[in-house]
């Protein structure tokens, strides 16, 4: 297997479970205003595609096998329980999950997380999202422990790692830029985390940001992600911000095909957004520099 495969598998495959410490805080807090748009961000990012069998409104008990050729890897419980889940967790510790991608106890998470595009939520919609998370049944399921082959899972290595490539966010405003470009900036990068699938990675499985968006063979769950610049032969350039808006609430393309796959899971978030919201984010994919690439992937990584 060449280097390049091997790393980026191995360090986009291996997610461990989440940690139960607590240090109280776990249900403060919550109400129903912020949890209602803790679950418009929840949805948005389909965080039930992990870790609640892919059904809205499901507790996020985790489960979901990632296959890889070094074993099977499973999405934690993310769920309300206290002793399984993250009811035990406190908002700073949730916090720094999502902002940092360590959990409690100083584990540090592996990157199939996408912790690095989390990272630039704000402080606000972080707490709405566990205000969410918390509002719903707790599951009492312990985690299922991964089928890996040693030392795939070796977490020290993470450190070096997060020295090479990863900056903790939130994520800033553009200045110069319209506050609908800022949004859907925001909304791309933090919250639909597009760039996880869209983007291809280095020998290290670290995001390459001078390709952002170009696509990406043989990404998560060995799927291949487009284009999706604004080049006009390999990308979307000749797509109207209208049919890049349509695309994300229903799935259909301008030749009048639909998404399947991954990206139909990916719709299953973006179709939940409100139009403004939709329209923003097209805006921000419409001024994504152009990166020609091969026309089309092969079918199989």
């Amino acid at each position: 297997m060449k280097p390049r495969r091997f790393f980026t598998l191995f360090l986009m495959a291996a997610v461990g479970p989440a940690a139960h410490a607590a240090d109280g805080d776990s249900n403060a807090g919550v109400t129903i205003g912020v949890a209602a748009h803790g679950k418009y961000l929840y949805d948005a990012a389909d965080c039930a595609g992990c870790h609640g069998g892919g059904r809205t409104g499901t507790p996020p008990g985790g489960g979901r096998a990632l296959a890889t050729p070094f074993g099977t890897f499973y999405a934690p419980n993310i769920s309300a329980d206290p002793r399984y889940g993250i009811g035990g967790w406190s908002e700073a510790q949730f916090r720094d999950a999502l902002r940092r991608g360590i959990a409690p106890g100083g584990k540090q998470l592996f990157p199939v997380f996408p912790f690095p595009s989390f990272s630039g939520l704000t402080d606000q919609d972080i707490s709405d999202i566990r205000a969410y998370v918390l509002s719903l049944p707790a599951v009492p399921d312990p985690d299922k422990p991964h089928q890996i082959r040693a030392p795939f899972g070796w977490r020290p290595m993470m450190a070096v790692w997060r020295a090479l490539f990863f900056r903790p966010g939130p994520l800033a405003a553009v200045a110069g830029k319209s506050d609908e470009w800022n949004r859907g900036n925001y909304l791309v990068h933090a919250v639909a985390h597009c760039e996880e699938c869209h983007t291809p990675r280095n020998v290290m499985g670290a995001l390459r940001g001078s390709r952002a968006f170009s696509g990406n063979i043989g990404g998560p769950d060995g799927q291949n992600a487009p284009n999706i610049t604004s080049d006009s032969e390999t990308g979307i350039g000749t797509w109207t911000i209208e049919e890049i808006t349509h695309l994300l609430k229903t799935g259909e393309t301008p030749d009048f095909d639909s998404v399947a796959s991954g990206m139909a899971e990916v719709i299953r978030g973006t179709k939940m957004l409100t139009d403004d919201d939709r329209h923003a984010m097209a805006v921000y994919l419409k001024s994504v520099p152009p990166i020609h690439t091969a026309r089309r992937p092969p079918d199989h990584p």
